[in-house]
């Protein structure tokens, strides 16, 4: 079997990829290394049709025509692999993301189609993270996410703008675990409000019984001991009392605030844990071995068995 060639760098991608034949070639070898198969009868006989880029299976069976975006992300998309792949690379390894309009002046497709193909890989993007639980030391915080006080207006800011300023704003929390001179990675989701019951139950559903966890003084954390060895950083007092702190997954917030304020400006609510998923793969992923092209192949390995279409994306449902 020949071996994947993954480019290095965007420039690479960009030519690299502008051949729809090699763009098919390396996304047929991705997926099917022993030979194309039928998604639906698993035949390995299909037959190719170059003039239409499709597969044909030999056995009598409804949708016996298949392409290589069948039943992935990029399924009923006419925006071909040339502009899919390079849009891939982008938001894999820009550091603050990309947003919709960068995107659609890089590929020349509308806003609202790059709009689309970003939320379609962030969907593979949060399917390219890795399970298990998490334990050692971890560190468990939460922020919020919404409009910057300082930016409204004095009436408007004294009606939304009551006691810590968090009416109003999405609530997420994160979960960090330490590595020491390694690689720390990062857990993060979107919550309605940080009360006891859910801020313990994600402890729970994450990290192992026994392992250190560091929290601030937030009172809906008080509990969590004797499951875990809980200690306490008080803010108001110090920010690190020798180990004990939460700067790391502090330092993932700003990151994540960055994205959305810079990048994305506005982000709604039901949209958010999108933005999310996308901020924890980069982290987790920035010391990969293979740079960029490590990052790329971590999410284009990522794009099958997932559908994300466009009247589900724009549905206001509850994602929490």
């Amino acid at each position: 079997m020949e071996q994947l060639v993954v480019p290095r760098t965007l420039q690479e991608a960009v030519v690299y990829f502008a051949n729809p034949d090699r763009a098919l070639a390396f996304m047929v070898q991705l997926r099917w290394p022993n030979g194309v198969v039928c998604q639906l009868c698993g035949s390995r006989d299909a037959k190719f049709i170059p003039t239409r880029r499709l597969w044909e299976c030999p056995n009598k069976h409804a949708k016996r025509q298949f392409s290589i975006k069948k039943n992935t992300i990029m399924e009923d998309s006419p925006i071909p692999l040339e502009k899919w792949l390079p849009a891939i690379w982008m938001i894999s390894n820009c550091k603050n993301g990309i947003s919709s309009y960068e995107l659609h002046r890089a590929l020349k497709v509308t806003q609202k189609t790059a709009w689309f193909m970003l939320h379609r890989i962030r969907l593979a993007m949060q399917n390219a993270e890795g399970g298990g639980m998490m334990w050692g030391t971890v560190e468990v915080d939460e922020t919020y996410v919404g409009g910057k006080a300082r930016n409204m207006h004095a009436d408007h800011k004294a009606k939304k703008i009551k006691g810590r300023g968090t009416a109003g704003k999405a609530a997420v929390l994160g979960l960090l675990q330490r590595h020491g001179k390694g690689k720390s990675k990062v857990r993060a989701t979107v919550i309605h409000t940080p009360q006891r019951e859910r801020l313990q139950g994600e402890i729970r559903k994450h990290v192992e019984e026994g392992s250190n966890v560091f929290t601030d003084e937030h009172a809906g954390y008080v509990g969590i001991a004797p499951a875990y060895e809980h200690r306490v950083i008080n803010h108001a007092e110090t920010y690190v009392r020798g180990m004990v702190h939460t700067n790391g997954i502090e330092n993932f917030w700003s990151l994540l605030k960055r994205g959305i304020r810079g990048t994305y400006v506005s982000v709604e609510p039901f949209h958010l844990f999108r933005y999310v998923d996308e901020q924890v793969f980069r982290f987790n992923e920035r010391k990969n071995e293979d740079g960029d092209g490590g990052r790329f192949l971590r999410v284009v390995s990522s794009v099958f068995g997932e559908r994300l279409m466009y009247k589900n994306l724009i549905a206001k449902a509850a994602t929490t």
